[in-house]
Order: C-alpha cells, then structure tokens, then sequence
C-alpha cells in the first residue's frame, strides 16, 4: 500500500462540489437572481437552505472554513442577523411557496457562538414561508468548548434535530498545539441532553494535526464508540496554508507523515467497523439502520456542500450570510466573504453575490458522473444514462476518458473496469479523488491547487 501512497496522494479536488469553488469566476447578483427563478422549474422541487454564520471564539489554527472573531461590538453581529433575515425574504420572495423544505443547515465559523434565541429565530423565519416534506432535516454544527448544560437545553428548543460536535480530539496536547478549546462539558453528559429530546448525534474528528498518533487517535475512537453517536465523522485535515495562512503556524509543531495518517484512518475504520458501524463516502460512519446507508446500498447517496444526504432530503441549496454557496440546478453563486460588504449591501436590499459558475450541458454530465463515483464508489453508465436522458457514449466524451489511464488504475488494483462501469475496490476507497480527476477534463493542464488526499 505504500508504493500507491507514494503515487497517489498528489494535489486532487476534494470534489464537495463540481467545478470545485477555485474555479468560480465573478457573477452578478443579477445573474444569480434569474438562476433562482429557473430554479422553480429546473432541477429538484425541495429546498436546501444553508446558513452560514462566520463568529467564533477564537479561531483555530487548522481551520479552512471561512470563519471570523467574534467582534468585540454586539453591534456587528446583530446587524449581521438583520441582514440574514433581510437576504431570506430577497431570495425567498422568487421562490414557488408551495415548494418543501427538506433540510436547514448551519455551518460556520461557530453557529453555536450566537445564541440560541437567534438561531431558533432564523429558523422560524424560515419554516413559516415553506411546508416542510416528513422528517426534514435542521442541523447544527457545535463547537462544544464553549456551551454550558443550558445553552445545551436552549439548542435543543430551537428545531434542530441532529447535532454535529465538533470534538476533532480528546488530546489537551492536541487540542492545545491546534489551538481549539476542549468541551466544557463531559461528552457523555451532552450525549444525554440530546438524546432526552430525540435528537440525533454526530460526532466529527480530524486527522492529521500536529502530536496525533495512530495509537492516540485510536484512542479517540475507542471514545467515541462507548458514546455510541449515531453518525461519527473522520476528517483528514487538508493542509493548504497557500488559502489559509493560519495553518502555517501547525507546520513548526510538525504535521503525520502521509503513511501514519493513512493509519489512523484505517485504525479508526477497523474499529468502528468491529463496533458495527457502516462506512460513508470518505469520511462517514453509520449506524446500519442509518438512510445514508440504505442509499449508499441502493447506489443513491448523495453530497452537497453540507455533507452526504439522500434523495429524501436532497434539494437545491440556497445559501445565506457572508461565504454562503448556493448550489442550484445548474449554477453555482457565492456571497462576498467581506462581513461588512454583506451587512451593507444586504441591508440597502440587494443580495452581496461575487462569485459563481454556470455549469455547461457537458460540464452537468461530468457532475453526474463524478458526484455518483464520490458518493457511491461506482459508476454505472447505463444507469446516469437513463437518469440523465443522454446515451453513453455521450457522457464519456463529456468526460477525460483516457482508457490507458484507468487500465494502469486498475493495474495497482484501485478500480475494476467492467462494460458497465468503474467500481472502486476498498483498497482503492482512499484514492476515490484520484479516480474522480482521471475522468475531470477541467484537470487537463490545470494550474489550480489542491489539498491530497491523505
């Protein structure tokens, strides 16, 4: 296997989305504004609504999110809320009424740095616009280092329903060189505050910091599988101080060589798989009873900017508050990442678009195909054909088919090539990034950088 680290593990897109965000270009909100109009007609009836609020605490070395310190001003942050309530009734105002939500989602930054009251606001905002399809999804990410058993209680309130902790580690050395708070709560205690409400849990931790063991993060897991969440999430960290200059500061502590975080992966999956446990994608672990799993069996998992989800609770994305990324049919449109051009512009009525990227009918065939090998580990030709209306030898001209290229793939034993498709094999999981660029013609002599896969 360390002949293909060795190999593979060069710069590759991540692929949460298709282009990737360094190839948005400038767009106008103009622009955006008729792609949501489209979007009533195109594409999927439900919608995906994503928050983004960027406050945090303080910030922590590995992050590549787009997230900022909490200002010292309470003044900054109410008016950022205000301008999120504002840019909802812009872009909901264009919206069919009779569309369902099936998925809420904040992100951050820290969403847990507001308080609950402003969340649960933003959220009855929200619900009394749109009917909702059964069960629809409204989660949280949390950083726990800051929230007390009330906050806790208050979160609970606030319709969310599944809870994503953001533990990363339960090493103090760790935690202390990332420069990330531990919980100020014991883990098991907030386990037991969500589940007295009927919420669902995920636990998400990150691989590859600074003084992280294949030993020690096994010990995390050990951790976590006695707390028994019903999703657990295993990041690998993706080093690219090229974006984010904090990330400089890890490289004088030392990052794992590329073989031991490869480790830490596979400890971690070994025994979560002892523990029952399904794998997701990348980077996800389930329950069996889990719908990610019964639609990864069925080959329909999906992924947007948010994490995996499934066709019941798949929608188009429309994205609010600085950084946001609305993911529509066929268009991409992100808001400017300058908090204070977002209050400002928001707030004078019209939407702080800056960036975007309207997918071709080529580009549409090369999503289908990559988001399918993504989600799902294999890729059916006649089956995207059918679903997309467009014969087969079409979708691989859409494509960077080279057959030499997929053959030597399959010669280091990472894909199986059948009539049909391309089915990666386990030891091939890992390097799913690598095969999903083989077939990018957008990677054909590109210039743009990315993280590596491991």
């Amino acid at each position: 296997m360390s002949h293909l680290i060795e190999k593979y593990n060069v710069s590759v897109p991540r692929y949460t989305s298709y282009p990737p965000a360094n190839y948005f270009h400038e767009m106008q909100s103009s622009e955006f504004l008729e792609a949501v109009g489209r979007s009533n007609g195109n594409g999927s009836e439900k919608l995906s609504f994503y928050l983004h609020m960027p406050f945090c605490r303080r910030l922590c070395h590995y992050c590549g999110c787009n997230s900022y310190i909490m200002p010292s001003s309470g003044d900054t942050v109410s008016k950022y809320i205000e301008a999120v309530h504002r840019e909802i009734d812009l872009v909901t105002s264009i919206l069919d009424k009779n569309r369902p939500i099936s998925q809420i989602h904040f992100g951050g930054g820290s969403p847990t740095s507001m308080p609950a009251s402003v969340l649960k606001e933003i959220n009855d905002h929200l619900l009394s616009l749109f009917p909702m399809i059964d069960k629809p999804e409204i989660a949280i990410e949390c950083h726990p280092g800051y929230l007390d058993e009330d906050d806790w209680l208050k979160l609970t309130q606030s319709h969310f329903n599944r809870f994503s902790i953001g533990v990363q580690d339960l090493d103090e050395r760790v935690l202390n060189g990332v420069g990330r708070a531990p919980s100020n709560l014991p883990l098991d205690k907030i386990m037991e505050i969500l589940r007295g409400v009927g919420a669902t849990i995920n636990m998400d931790f990150l691989f590859g910091l600074p003084f992280q063991t294949p030993e020690s993060f096994a010990k995390n897991i050990e951790r976590a599988i006695e707390l028994h969440p019903d999703r657990l999430v295993t990041f690998s960290y993706g080093h690219v101080p090229w974006v984010f200059k904090r990330q400089q500061i890890l490289e004088k502590h030392g990052l794992p060589a590329a073989e031991d975080k490869k480790k830490m992966y596979e400890l971690a999956a070994n025994l979560l798989h002892q523990a029952g446990y399904k794998s997701i994608g990348l980077d996800h672990f389930v329950l069996p009873d889990d719908e990610l799993y019964k639609a990864l069996e069925q080959g329909l998992l999906y992924r947007n900017f948010q994490g995996y989800c499934t066709r019941r609770t798949t929608g188009q994305v429309y994205a609010f508050g600085a950084t946001g990324i609305s993911q529509l049919d066929s268009t991409y449109a992100q808001n400017t990442k300058d908090i204070e051009e977002y209050i400002s512009t928001t707030l004078n009525g019209e939407l702080s678009t800056k960036k975007g990227y309207e997918l071709t009918p080529q580009q549409r065939i090369a999503k289908e195909v990559i988001e399918r090998l993504m989600c799902n580990y294999r890729i059916d030709w006649h089956e995207i054909a059918d679903t997309i209306s467009v014969a087969t030898e079409d979708i691989k001209s859409a494509l960077h088919y080279d057959e030499s290229q997929l053959k030597e793939m399959e010669d280091d034993g990472i894909i199986i090539l059948t009539d049909e498709g391309i089915v990666m094999t386990e030891m091939g999981h890992p390097f799913v990034r690598n095969v999903a660029a083989a077939l990018d013609p957008l990677m054909v002599n590109t210039d743009k950088m990315f993280s590596k896969p491991i």
